[in-house]
């Protein structure tokens, strides 16, 4: 497990993570979360063009421990998904941050989002 968070990224309690170009949010889990679900098998993510709503469960992530939901950290539109991690999703649990992202979402605006040291005491590292 990387004990060392992002700091270019903002952070939700729900343990996703967000990093933000221009209108664009790419969405994922944290390492924190992937690590708790276990090896991811299967990821059921919303298609392009679907709308999101801030705190609503936008997707479902299931592992060979349990099922979890996804949770949009904001309010816009799904601009493309990360269909190479619904046929491969154990990459999330390999590179959470990297190619293992699951949404890119437009939105107009940013919600308050959690810095990596404030995510570090939520999890309590």
């Amino acid at each position: 497990m990387t004990d060392a968070l992002p700091d270019d990224l903002g952070y939700t309690a729900e343990h996703e993570w967000v990093r933000i170009d221009g209108a664009t949010a790419t969405i994922g889990i944290t390492d924190y979360a992937a690590q708790q679900l276990g090896d991811i098998v299967y990821l059921d993510l919303p298609d392009d063009g679907a709308d999101v709503s801030s705190g609503a469960v936008v997707g479902e992530i299931e592992s060979t421990k349990s099922v979890g939901e996804l949770f949009s950290p904001l309010d816009g539109t799904v601009v493309e998904k990360n269909a190479a991690a619904e046929g491969a999703p154990e990459v999330v649990n390999a590179d959470p941050y990297g190619e293992g992202w699951l949404l890119k979402v437009r939105f107009a605006q940013l919600p308050t989002l959690l810095t990596a040291a404030e995510y570090a005491a939520l999890i309590g590292r």
